[in-house]
């Protein structure tokens, strides 16, 4: 049996935490669905049309991952990929409570899905998107944080 992941999140925009939080996975699992999330509460910089291409450009050469756009529920969308396993990132014990929560909840909608939570390595920890645009929209240097297509997409977003 394929052991399906999928790895959700709003990515806006994907930094080299997520990326290695994939890259992690992808050694342990025989599909990864990077999951970009049309965000429902939170205003995004860019439209998910532009972080899936970014997204796709930063994970380019991992054979085994995907990246795809989803609505709705990431229980529902598990089920239509027929993942059974949710990958969440941890930055800091901060995250842990927040995402154990959600873990739970999205047990009790879908007990077939397991979340498992990946740590990235320890130069990435401090690493979030919302301070990677924070930073570039105060033309600060993010080149260490993202890929270089991402770079130049936050500033041509900020007018750099």
């Amino acid at each position: 049996m394929k052991t399906i992941a999928i790895y959700p999140g709003t990515f806006d925009p994907i930094t080299n935490g997520h990326s290695d939080i994939v890259s992690r996975a992808a050694r342990l699992f025989d599909r990864i669905v990077v999951a970009v999330a049309k965000s429902t509460g939170k205003q995004t910089l860019f439209s998910i049309e532009e972080r899936i291409e970014l997204a796709t450009t930063a994970l380019k050469g991992m054979a085994n991952v995907e990246v795809r756009g989803f609505t709705g529920l990431v229980t529902e969308y598990a089920k239509h990929e027929k993942a059974n396993v949710i990958i969440r990132g941890l930055r800091a014990v901060s995250d842990f409570e927040y995402e154990f929560q959600m873990a739970g909840m999205n047990r009790q909608l879908n007990d077939r899905v397991e979340t498992i939570f990946l740590t990235p390595s320890e130069h990435l920890n401090y690493i979030s998107s919302s301070l990677v645009r924070e930073i570039a929209g105060l033309e600060g240097d993010v080149s260490r944080f993202v890929h270089a297509k991402v770079v130049r997409a936050l500033q041509r977003k900020f007018g750099k």
